[in-house]
């Protein structure tokens, strides 16, 4: 006992001392708020406990890829990422966690310079949860899942002060001003297979909502998800046919984007805040004290502001009518409503990078590399390092906003730029219609596979 005590006294003073090394501006309180309490809460668990434990893989997966980034050496990344990778897979395969683990648990490094980080994952998986439960929950008649999923989303928005933005990803983006600092496409170019797992990943959350809405309350939802699962472990997730591309929610769950836009947004929100976070946190360019400024930057840029409910339904739906147990061509290649997105802001940001024009033949090389550094891995051709260094090696004169470039510095004419662009596109766009919460679609055979298709 008196053993016990001595190193329970040890630890203690232990903890005091590195607190008391700590600068005051590196403590953070790490206050937390709790879930919303319903009739639905682990009705996800309960009804669909595979498809929880894959989401509880995938979230180790995302927890550790913090420490991952930041702690590999460059020399090492290439054998990182396989390691890392074959970790990731186990833990959605044989090695499914049974609860559902927080960032900390499993990147307890990142934690110890990012919490904000950390919480603002960890308050959106909350929300993922409770969505997931909402659709799950049969007492819940099924013209009333977007009134109990809208209390949800208020819950969320209100009750924390690092929400995701119920914005669509178009303004964030734009918002977040990252694609010509110097980490951006860092992690996906680095360590490509960990990265390629993460765009599976990505296909798979939004597809279960989208599964649980074609199944309704009945029977029919587990045959959905358990299909849906089938094609995530035999088509999505192998190696050699992962996605090349995040997907956004409106391609891979149009009808649940069009029942809760503002959940869909904040989802789309988080995805992309787990890539840019990678990202600053592969680059070795800046101190941990300099990737926090940046990280929180991004963190606070994307997250609520009031008046972004106003455009929660400025977008469209390209595939208003896809089957969530079928891995199609479209959603395999780079070319998406992501890399579209990133495509336009390219073209907002180039006259102020070129303000004295530049030769056609120059442009498309700049487009040529861009769409390069876009897609996973090296390619051919393709410059290595950041977006920003492969374009001002191609172009040394270009216009770049030094100071805007400096961890935790907002490049705001370039922000100002593209969300001007933004406006003049799609302001006056019309907002997308409801979606209709009937359950009509009840006996939906699984279409015959396309697998290897357009390959």
């Amino acid at each position: 006992m008196h053993c016990t005590l001595r190193k329970s006294m040890l630890s203690g003073f232990a903890a005091l001392t590195v607190l008391a090394t700590m600068s005051a501006s590196a403590v953070e309180k790490r206050d937390e708020v709790s879930y919303l309490r319903g009739p639905y809460n682990i009705e996800f668990f309960k009804r669909h406990n595979e498809a929880f434990r894959i989401s509880a893989g995938i979230h180790f997966a995302h927890g550790k890829a913090h420490d991952v980034a930041h702690l590999t050496p460059a020399a090492e990344r290439a054998m990182a990422d396989t390691k890392f990778d074959d970790e990731s897979m186990a833990y959605v395969t044989r090695k499914k966690p049974r609860t559902e683990p927080t960032m900390e648990l499993f990147g307890p490094y990142t934690a110890q310079f990012a919490w904000d980080l950390y919480r603002a994952i960890d308050w959106t998986h909350m929300h993922h949860e409770q969505t997931y439960d909402i659709l799950s929950d049969k007492s819940i008649p099924w013209d009333k899942k977007a009134e109990w999923t809208e209390r949800a989303v208020q819950y969320y928005l209100s009750q924390h002060d690092i929400p995701r933005s119920p914005a669509p990803l178009d303004v964030t983006m734009r918002r977040a001003g990252v694609m010509m600092k110097p980490y951006f496409s860092l992690f996906r170019n680095q360590f490509p297979r960990s990265n390629n797992f993460f765009y599976a990943a990505h296909w798979w959350h939004p597809v279960i909502y989208e599964a649980q809405m074609l199944g309704g309350n009945g029977i029919d939802q587990e045959r959905m998800v358990q299909e849906t699962d089938q094609t995530f472990y035999k088509e999505v997730l192998p190696v050699e046919s992962r996605p090349q591309r995040m997907l956004l929610s409106r391609e891979a769950m149009p009808r649940y984007s069009r029942m809760s836009p503002e959940s869909a947004n904040i989802f789309d929100n988080l995805h992309m805040l787990h890539g840019i976070a990678y990202d600053i946190l592969t680059y070795e360019g800046w101190t941990p004290t300099e990737k926090r400024a940046e990280i929180y930057r991004v963190v606070k840029a994307m997250s609520y502001t009031p008046g972004d409910e106003i455009l929660a339904r400025k977008f469209s739906t390209p595939r208003p009518n896809m089957d969530p147990r079928v891995y199609e061509p479209w959603m395999r290649g780079a070319e998406g409503e992501m890399n579209r997105i990133m495509m336009e802001m390219m073209e907002e940001m180039m006259p102020m990078m070129a303000p004295h024009g530049m030769s056609d033949d120059m442009r498309q090389k700049m487009m040529a590399q861009f769409q390069m550094k876009l897609a996973p891995g090296m390619q051919e051709g393709e410059i290595p390092g950041s977006l920003a260094d492969a374009l001002m090696k191609m172009m040394p004169d270009m216009k770049m906003d030094k100071e805007g470039m400096k961890p935790g510095n907002t490049p705001q004419m370039m922000v100002e730029a593209m969300m001007a662009g933004w406006r003049k596109k799609y302001a006056s766009m019309p907002d997308i219609e409801s979606a209709p919460m009937k359950e009509k679609i009840v006996s939906m055979p699984k279409p015959v596979s396309t697998k290897g298709a357009g390959q």
